[in-house]
């Protein structure tokens, strides 16, 4: 189950569980503040703190700026 929030990918950027992009869904769980990120095959392929909102990844301390789903996962130089 999906619940609105973000949680920050491994390139550093952080995405919303809604609209992950790359194809991919979020199980979320609130209440453990967990994000997993999830293949459309069910392959966990990224796992995440989960954070209410934007404002809350920056009260931790971290540093992630906002992408759309659009924005493709992974970079060019790891050959993705």
């Amino acid at each position: 189950m999906s619940i609105e929030g973000f949680f920050v990918d491994w390139d550093g950027n952080a995405r919303s569980t809604l609209e992950p992009g790359g194809g991919y869904q979020c199980d979320t769980d609130p209440v453990a503040r967990y994000v997993a990120v999830m293949s459309k095959s069910g392959a966990l392929v990224h796992e995440g703190t989960f954070y209410r909102s934007l404002a809350d990844i920056e009260k931790a301390g971290i540093k992630a700026p906002f992408v759309p789903g659009s924005h493709p996962w992974g970079r060019p130089e790891d050959g993705l």
